[in-house]
């Protein structure tokens, strides 16, 4: 029997993204067993969990880049069976871990393949309009090399270009695949600042991620799934008090 979806409660903003029995596949393989989450109105909400735990299956699934089955709302409609480029068009943007810039094109040639038109809620109000010079205040290093090619940038700056150039789009939801990963403490402060500033402008985002310290500073509330299942989920406040459950699901 499928359970109806939760509808937010009081006090709470409606869900924007909302996941109910889930499974993912690679192949042969079964990846996710019911996952069930979801991401409301101006949240940042953390996926958590160990190597293959099935974090980024998750957000590959949101976006229907993996053989799935389950119920996907995002604004009230069902988008599970649509293709990646008919969710993109609908509002979500995908930063995925391998970033996939264009490294031949230029900072300013990459920012301009993200591009779409603004965008506005239902209730008429504006969602955050990024345009090149508010991507620049956000991101003062791409600034400095607005014609460096995406093939000759660090792997921070290359990150930091991936996650500019899917603003250019104009995202209600925002998904990060291990936005930390790989990066110099440097850039990760700098991601940090990054999520706080994209807050403020009320972009809710999902985000996958393994660094306790980076998620604990950006996000409201945690998931932590465990070999493909939700085995916690909670405030992240309440995680960081909680010994046990970081013990049990995220200590190596």
């Amino acid at each position: 029997m499928t359970r109806l979806l939760p509808s937010a409660q009081p006090g709470q903003q409606q869900a924007l993204l909302q996941v109910q029995n889930l499974n993912a596949w690679y192949g042969a393989a079964h990846i996710l067993f019911d996952i069930n989450l979801t991401v409301r109105k101006g949240e940042v909400v953390a996926l958590m969990g160990r190597n293959g735990a099935g974090k980024s299956t998750t957000i590959e699934s949101i976006m229907g880049l993996v053989n799935h089955h389950g119920i996907i709302q995002f604004m009230g409609h069902d988008i599970a069976a649509c293709k990646p480029h008919q969710i993109a068009r609908a509002g979500i943007g995908f930063v995925p871990e391998e970033r996939r810039i264009f490294a031949d094109l230029s900072v300013m040639e990459n920012l301009d393949t993200g591009r779409q038109p603004p965008r506005v809620w239902p209730d008429g109000q504006a969602v955050a309009h990024w345009s090149v010079e508010s991507i620049f205040a956000l991101f003062p290093n791409l600034a400095d090399m607005r014609t460096r090619r995406g093939g000759q940038m660090s792997g921070g700056e290359q990150q930091m270009l991936a996650v500019a150039r899917t603003l250019m789009g104009n995202p209600y939801l925002l998904l990060l695949d291990e936005p930390s990963e790989g990066v110099a403490p440097i850039v990760v402060e700098q991601m940090i600042k990054m999520v706080l500033a994209l807050k403020e402008q009320g972009v809710s985002i999902l985000l996958s991620e393994q660094n306790m310290n980076f998620a604990q500073q950006v996000c409201d509330r945690v998931y932590i799934l465990e070999k493909g299942q939700i085995k916690y989920e909670n405030t992240m406040d309440a995680l960081s008090h909680d010994v046990q459950a970081k013990a049990n699901f995220l200590a190596v």
